[in-house]
């Protein structure tokens, strides 16, 4: 979605922007670009092997007018300065060349060891999750993380299959998804809620967005936006939340929203469009993995 997080970050010269997602820097080389020839980018990545190449990229046209580091985004702002920033973009989600690498695997369309890490210096992998959570707790995963119906059934067919055999590849948990939930003629495969689940887990990329969220606002000037590309629903309430609590006029303490007890308060941000931007054709045939793709845009006041 590059045209539309050009419109709604609007660069300029002398700007200065945060991509705290960069993959290939596609968007990053597109916002040096827009903002020749002398806008700046600070940009990180939890993937090594992502900032090397994005180093790589964008050295070839924009040498010194970028800072890239490897790290989380939730870490934006212990590096980049209080209200300095025009512009941030987060583009969220597991990128194609993850999911292409057998080695990392993300997919269960290739077999690979069962690992998931965005960022390989963590402990933490699938395959500790899939072989040492109970049958309770990887239910309680695959409900929240993958909304997926069967949670508890391929949670106690794991935890039974597992003391057999460790699962230790994707193809063994894809198979074994697929035996207790066949296809039966349908186009998406009946792991893909599981997948997604459990690399929401090991990456813990809730906690991370929440955290990343507010790292943004810290760093934006008044007048800079974010904008945030989600791909799944869990992300993009989390997103449209935070922009409701940023944007109101007033807080109230507990869980449920009394107009006779809340708090005036002076909001934050402001909606720059109610509405999720959503791809356009040209875009979804070029990139068919955009279809689920959802753009929002907060601008701080």
């Amino acid at each position: 979605m590059a045209a539309e997080v050009l419109t709604a970050l609007q660069p300029q010269p002398s700007g200065r922007y945060a991509d705290g997602t960069l993959g290939g820097a596609g968007h990053a080389a597109r916002l040096l670009a827009a903002s020749s020839p002398t806008g700046w980018l600070s940009g990180c990545d939890r993937d090594g092997v992502a900032v090397e190449i994005a180093k790589k990229r964008l050295a070839e046209k924009f040498a010194g007018r970028f800072d890239l580091r490897r790290g989380n985004f939730a870490e934006l702002a212990e590096w980049i300065a209080e209200k300095s920033c025009d512009g941030v973009l987060l583009d969220l989600g597991v990128s194609s060349p993850q999911l292409d690498t057998a080695e990392r695997g993300f997919s269960f369309q290739l077999d690979g060891p069962l690992d998931m890490r965005m960022d390989d210096r963590q402990p933490l992998t699938a395959a500790d999750l899939v072989n040492g959570e109970s049958a309770e707790a990887l239910a309680k995963i695959f409900w929240e993380y993958g909304d997926e119906r069967d949670s508890r059934r391929f949670a106690k067919a794991i935890v039974h299959d597992r003391a057999l055999r460790k699962f230790l590849t994707t193809r063994q948990l894809a198979d074994l998804i697929e035996r207790l939930a066949p296809r039966h003629g349908k186009k998406a495969h009946p792991a893909t809620k599981v997948f997604q689940a459990l690399r929401i887990a090991v990456n813990d990329e809730i906690g991370s967005l929440k955290r990343g969220l507010a790292a943004a606002v810290k760093i934006l000037k008044p007048g800079g936006r974010l904008a945030v590309i989600t791909f799944h629903s869990l992300e993009d309430r989390v997103v449209k939340e935070f922009g409701r609590e940023r944007a109101r006029d007033y807080t109230f303490t507990g869980e449920v929203d009394v107009p006779e007890l809340r708090t005036p308060c002076v909001p934050e941000l402001k909606w720059v469009s109610r509405k999720a931007i959503l791809p356009g054709e040209t875009e979804l045939r070029e990139n068919p993995r955009a279809r689920s793709a959802q753009l929002r845009v907060l601008e701080k006041i």
